[in-house]
């Protein structure tokens, strides 16, 4: 009988508790993670936009960044409401039945609230990190010129407040073969 998911939190269920991972684990992936999906709405009309983002642990928000204009910000200053997924894939396993066929994952999907950062100087500070995140052998000043105010004027930066998330792995070494077809052989696995 199907589960009735209407006034369940997003992420109450699992369909395999087994796969998934505590809060550490998230916490862990979500500051390694290099691509984020970002799902938000206007009128009904799903999107989904991919973007750098840095975890700022300390205020357990995401933030992102786009253009000053546009379509990412104007959905997000009509309805705030958004989910976040990042996502890594190993190998492809197969199987000796088509159902038990699978890939290796490890995933974060999280729920959150956007806001717009306003202030200057936290901006610089959140944007900064970010660029440390993914360039941490470089310096601003040294190797990069700094964010100027001319450039913040064109850019919005964002911060997901995160409701809830939800971890998930499974990196098994082999699909599950099952006893009523032959076996694959060593070299398929």
């Amino acid at each position: 009988m199907p589960r009735n998911y209407e006034n369940a939190s997003p992420t109450q269920y699992q369909r395999i508790p087994g796969h998934t991972r505590d809060d550490a684990w998230v916490k862990e992936f979500l500051q390694r993670g290099q691509i984020a999906h970002i799902a938000h709405s206007r009128n009904g009309q799903p999107f989904i936009t991919p973007t750098n983002y840095w975890f700022d642990q300390a205020n357990h928000r995401i933030i992102f960044h786009s253009n000053i204009a546009g379509r990412t910000r104007d959905n997000l200053e009509h309805n705030p409401k958004v989910s976040l997924e990042v996502s890594e894939f190993g190998r492809y396993l197969p199987a000796n039945t088509a159902l038990e066929f699978g890939i290796q994952y490890r995933s974060v999907i999280l729920f959150g609230t956007v806001s717009i950062l306003e202030n200057a100087d936290n901006q610089k500070q959140v944007l900064n990190s970010l660029l440390k995140k993914y360039f941490p052998h470089m310096t601003p000043g040294k190797e990069y010129r700094p964010i100027t105010d001319q450039e913040l004027a064109r850019t919005t930066v964002f911060a997901i407040q995160i409701e809830s998330w939800s971890g998930k792995e499974n990196w098994d070494e082999q699909a599950e073969q099952l006893p009523d077809w032959p076996p694959l052989p060593e070299e398929l696995l």
